[in-house]
């Protein structure tokens, strides 16, 4: 309880320094590990375990997070288009992963530019508190001694069945596990997470893991961090509405077969919650 304690007023009494001149940026690395249910009587065991392989490939990922006491601007790093993998027959196919993720902490304003079935959207809410509770545990990141957190909540998962053609959905409680420096005492971090005394320097959750290579702190070049404004402006939960509508018709559109015969399956990808 002391250690965190002594975290809580370390960062609380430098955090008035930092917002009024101070800017960050991080560089994060994605991994996720993905799960497809193939028929085991149409596709070997051998077929699914490298369809899955590249599919990981695929998912392995870099983000930039520029940072000062307050804002922050989280992007996906630009690189060549990754070409669409294929094995006996069945092409797979990556697709979104361009999303901005912008957050004022001071204004608890949240602002997502995200594409989804070919529109543009901007999805601006109010920042919602997770509920972390802060553990004893540490470990070195690079040079910053980091702090575990760990939030739990419930999730609704979708996993493609090509036995079935579709999605199936499912619930299941999964817990996110964070370490935070507060050395760079920002309540800042990667994609969605944010809320603790310090930099989030590595999330895990479920299967996806984001980890921080590369942190510039006061960069000799002084940025600024736009607000993105482009997109039909929604709420969170009518975008969620909006996905769920349109669901049906993306699996519809890009779980087929094509003229050649090849087996596509699709896969969206998002860098916000």
């Amino acid at each position: 309880m002391k250690t965190i304690i002594f975290i809580l007023v370390a960062f609380f009494s430098t955090q008035f320094i930092f917002c009024q001149k101070f800017q960050g940026i991080a560089v994060y690395k994605s991994k996720r590990n993905v799960e497809i249910k193939m028929d085991s009587s149409k596709v070997s065991n051998e077929i699914n375990k490298s369809i899955q392989e590249q599919l990981n490939r695929q998912f392995q990922k870099d983000y930039t997070l520029k940072f000062d006491g307050i804002e922050s601007i989280y992007t996906e790093n630009e690189k060549l288009d990754a070409p669409s993998t294929q094995s006996n027959g069945i092409k797979i196919k990556i697709t979104g992963g361009n999303d901005i993720v912008y957050r004022n902490i001071a204004d608890k304003k949240y602002i997502n530019q995200t594409e989804f079935m070919g529109k543009l959207f901007l999805i601006k809410d109010s920042l919602k508190p997770l509920d972390w509770t802060l553990e004893r545990e540490t470990k070195k990141i690079g040079s910053y001694t980091a702090y575990k957190a760990t939030h739990t909540r419930e999730v609704t998962v979708q996993k493609f069945n090509t036995e079935e053609d579709g999605m199936e959905e499912t619930k299941k409680q999964v817990t996110t596990t964070a370490w935070y420096t507060p050395e760079i005492p920002v309540s800042i971090g990667p994609a969605g997470y944010w809320g603790l005394p310090g930099l989030i320097l590595e999330v895990q959750e479920d299967k996806m893991s984001l980890l921080c290579t590369e942190i510039v702190i006061n960069p000799s070049e002084e940025f600024s961090i736009e607000v993105p404004s482009k997109g039909k402006v929604v709420k969170k939960e009518e975008f969620n509405t909006i996905q769920e509508e349109k669901n049906k018709e993306w699996i519809e559109r890009n779980s087929g077969r094509t003229k050649d015969g090849h087996k596509i399956i699709s896969v969206k990808t998002s860098s916000g919650q």
